[in-house]
């Protein structure tokens, strides 16, 4: 972020080279990770405790998400609980990529039985052990429309 995060009055900031630009005026991304960068300046993410993130690829600049990865599995290796919700294949391969053996990391797939309608869950502990993979498929459809594209 090039800077930290600041409060004042009950209001926050971000404090860089550019001077303090309130939250509020900042992108929805960078207000994420300053919040981020906050929970662990104040302590709050410590050995034992949880951190819930639902899709925090959303309005962040793909380019931060290998960053993003590696910050959360280095959190996960001090201790601290991760739990991601994401649609976004470019995040599980990150972790996938990013994982090392000590990393105590699972790949979840929700999804629904298409003869019983039935509410499964599928576990993995790598991206390409996940089975019922709605990503995986929709970005290998892509590719393939691409390719069929091109020739």
């Amino acid at each position: 972020m090039e800077g930290g995060v600041i409060s004042e009055n009950e209001e926050f900031f971000h404090n860089s080279k550019q001077g303090k630009i309130e939250f509020t005026l900042l992108a929805e991304g960078m207000r994420k990770l300053g919040l981020l960068w906050l929970l662990l300046q104040n302590g709050t993410l410590l050995d034992g405790s949880v951190l819930f993130w639902d899709e925090p690829e959303t309005n962040l600049n793909p380019k931060l998400f290998r960053p993003l990865i590696n910050i959360l599995l280095e959190l996960q290796r001090l201790g601290v609980q991760v739990f991601l919700a994401t649609h976004d294949y470019v995040i599980l391969k990150e972790l996938d990529l990013q994982k090392i053996e000590s990393d105590k990391l699972s790949f979840h797939s929700l999804y629904r039985d298409p003869n019983s309608e039935e509410l499964l869950c599928k576990t993995a502990s790598s991206y390409l052990d996940i089975h019922a993979n709605t990503m995986a498929e929709a970005f290998s459809s892509l590719y393939d429309r691409e390719v069929a594209r091109s020739i």
